[in-house]
């Protein structure tokens, strides 16, 4: 990923083809270890295309892939059965205990006004 972000920074600078060494020099500049086998695997990927057109059909490819989170939430409970519903009310209790308990010790026992 950071050589991808290298070279869309080298791409937004102004560098319509940056090349590896623009790619190493980026990442140097942030302390970043530069892998010379992914920026020349990247580089043979992209050589030729704009990068608006690769950034569209990476939208359109990602567009494709199911995201719904709340799908699966709906579904792990009634995959517990009749008892399932049991399980979580007893976790929440034990989390606000917890919490109550955390916030009684924010004072460590002196008041920061006495």
């Amino acid at each position: 990923m950071k050589v991808i972000a290298a070279y869309l920074l080298a791409v937004l600078g102004g560098n319509v083809s940056p090349s590896a060494n623009d790619l190493k020099d980026i990442l140097g500049s942030v302390g970043a270890e530069a892998d010379d086998d992914r920026i020349e695997l990247l580089l043979s990927e992209v050589k030729g295309k704009d990068i608006t057109e690769l950034i569209a059909c990476g939208r359109e490819k990602l567009a494709s892939v199911p995201s719904g989170g709340g799908a699966v939430a709906v579904a792990a409970p009634t995959a517990g059965g009749g008892g399932g519903g049991a399980a979580p009310a007893s976790v929440a209790n034990k989390e606000e205990k917890v919490e109550e308990k955390e916030e009684s010790d924010d004072d460590m026992g002196f008041s920061l006004f006495d």
